[in-house]
């Protein structure tokens, strides 16, 4: 009779631990933060995505300030001052007549234009373009390292969440037989030895939850710094496990990751800049055609010095530089150095991008083939869980026998979610590889 009770209690007890896990899941769902809203507020929020798009701001200014080269600088410019001696001359019967005047007052309107210099402000304006779009690529691959980031603490959290609650189940379900142990041990139909083996039970499942939650209050920190929020901030995330990748033919996704990848855009970039800038070094020395126009009003003007009159200059000024000191020569060896660097660059990150893909193609294929074998593990727990239960019934095992059951049982779920949650985090890490945006 005693024993069908404590089945009773166990089933009891095994039911509501469901409920209540259940009940602690929708509490979750509706009072966390999903995924997709985690990650916008840290891509409109952290600092360094907010750094790289000033940087994009001050690249748009230069290639304003380049395209500044195709318009005319006039300047306003107006001066006076004061001279003495004065020279003058005499002339006899006639008096004598001061050559300038004492007194000189100026105001003029300067204007120089650039007709003409073979192609050295087009080339500086498409490398100012070029730059932009350069930190541009920097800006979304930042994000991308970011969003990386939400994704891996994102999802630790999760786990950390479930897996603390499956440990609680486990303590549960030991102290309620820690109970039933003490009672029988009082009726001598159990020793102080059960009493001990069910005491170091609870002592290492306390452990273990002790690790995960300390686990938890640093992922916490590390979202809550994501997210901009004091890393004390009580925080707890949806376990949304709906995730499903497919996975495309292995050629086809090292393609796509060599087109996709922003560090292959950058370095292909970064080649381009080069090849622009040794063309810049090259025309340095070009000739360049100027007109300049000058003209306003001033006084000196003989025979009456003091009368102001309007003037003007225009004309054309050309320049052509001879000789630089050999600065064009070592500015273009160093140029084409750049260029051969950024091809050992290119060649490296192609590789780089390649492993990446290979790995965790490879771990996502690995990491379904150990859900699948966790899901079988969970349903032979559970038979095996099931059939201790009658055994139990019969007298066959004794209570630790059965309870031994019921945590493999709680063991294997934990695993599953383990590796569920691993699975998820790999289809991230795939996606991310390939250079498909996920933020």
């Amino acid at each position: 009779m005693k024993k069908i009770n404590f089945i009773l209690l166990s089933t009891g007890l095994f039911i509501t631990n469901i409920m209540m896990a259940q009940s602690l899941s929708e509490k979750i769902v509706a009072d966390s933060l999903s995924f997709d809203s985690v990650l916008k507020q840290v891509i409109q929020n952290y600092p360094s995505i907010k750094e790289s798009q000033q940087a994009i701001v001050s690249a748009n200014a230069n290639v304003g300030l380049s395209k500044s080269a195709y318009f005319p600088n006039i300047a306003l410019s107006s001066s006076y001052s004061h001279l003495e001696p004065v020279s003058s001359i005499s002339f006899p019967g006639m008096g004598t007549f001061n050559m300038y005047s004492a007194d000189n007052y100026s105001a003029t309107v300067n204007l120089e234009q650039t007709i003409y210099d073979f192609g050295k402000t087009a080339k500086n304006v498409s490398y100012a373009n070029q730059t932009s779009e350069l930190v541009k690529l920097n800006e979304t691959l930042v994000k991308q390292k970011i969003s990386q980031l939400v994704v891996e603490n994102f999802f630790m959290l999760a786990y950390l969440q479930q897996a603390i609650v499956i440990k609680n189940e486990e303590l549960d379900n030991l102290n309620h037989h820690l109970i039933y142990i003490q009672k029988k041990t009082e009726t001598g139909s159990s020793t102080d030895y059960d009493i001990l083996t069910t005491q170091v039970h609870i002592a290492t499942i306390e452990n273990q939850k002790t690790d995960l939650e300390t686990s938890l209050k640093i992922f916490q920190s590390k979202l809550n710094n994501l997210l901009g929020k004091p890393t004390s901030t009580p925080i707890t995330v949806q376990n949304n496990l709906s995730f499903n990748y497919a996975l495309d033919v292995f050629d086809s996704l090292i393609n796509k990751a060599l087109l996709q990848r922003n560090e292959m855009k950058i370095v292909n970039q970064k080649a381009l800049l080069a090849q622009i800038h040794l063309s810049n070094v090259n025309t340095v020395n070009n000739p360049s055609f100027h007109f300049f126009a000058i003209g306003g009003f001033k006084n000196g003007y003989f025979p009456d010095l003091a009368a102001v009159k309007g003037n003007y200059v225009v004309g054309v000024n050309f320049n052509m530089p001879l000789f630089d000191a050999t600065k064009t020569k070592y500015n273009r060896i160093s140029a084409q150095a750049d260029i051969q660097q950024i091809q050992e660059e290119k060649e490296l990150t192609q590789r780089t991008i390649t492993e990446d893909v290979i790995e965790n193609y490879e771990t996502v294929k690995k990491t379904l083939l150990k859900v699948n074998e966790s899901k079988l593990q969970v349903q032979q727990a559970e038979k095996a869980y099931h059939l201790a239960e009658i055994r139990f019934q019969t007298g066959n095992i004794t209570n630790l026998d059965l309870l031994d059951n019921a945590m493999a049982l709680s063991e294997s779920r934990l695993t599953l979610l383990k590796n569920q949650i691993y699975f998820v985090l790999c289809q991230y890490k795939l996606k991310i590889s390939i250079g498909e945006i996920i933020y």
